[in-house]
């Protein structure tokens, strides 16, 4: 599957993966009326600006036959420790989970980040976000002990940190 940088014409298809992943991934874990809630045209309008902005984020988008994103990852660096990185989201539609899109984004990802010279690289994943912990764990990242509980559509969920040494 290509993996390419994200252009500003992926906005609206970067916000349909966004949106969809996160009514399927967190079905049961974050409040049925907030996934409902999700807008797909408010979410294009926020990464239009993202990949327009004069610095803008480092995102890679997964595409299928015809060309349209169907998968993303977005990371940057973290201001508050040197040669570290951190992955700030990685979804992809519904249909394409179990057909190795998300681990070859996710490695492309980590190419790119150590590309930078990045070392290493965090992500925040929600506590009871077993299937996501399980593809994390799988391509070795671990849980490094910092948490946070964060209000999300009402109700407080425990997010973990995961941390990965990209050099190894």
């Amino acid at each position: 599957m290509p993996i390419r940088e994200a252009l500003p014409d992926d906005a609206a298809d970067l916000a349909a993966v966004h949106v969809l992943s996160w009514r399927a991934a967190y079905r049961g874990l974050v409040p049925g009326p907030y996934l409902a809630a999700l807008d797909v045209e408010e979410r294009a309008a926020v990464w239009r600006s993202r990949l327009t902005a004069p610095d803008p984020a480092s995102v890679l988008v997964a595409t299928g036959d015809d060309g349209r994103p169907v998968a993303f990852s977005c990371f940057r660096a973290r201001p508050d420790e040197e040669h570290a990185a951190e992955l700030a989201a990685l979804y992809a539609l519904p249909e394409v989970w179990g057909t190795g899109v998300g681990r070859a984004l996710l490695a492309a990802s980590a190419e790119a980040l150590v590309a930078a010279g990045f070392r290493t690289a965090t992500l925040w994943v929600f506590a009871g976000n077993t299937r996501g912990r399980r593809f994390y764990e799988a391509a070795g990242w671990r849980p490094d002990g910092a948490a946070v509980r964060e209000e999300t559509g009402g109700r407080a969920l425990e997010e973990l940190r995961y941390r990965r040494d990209l050099l190894s």
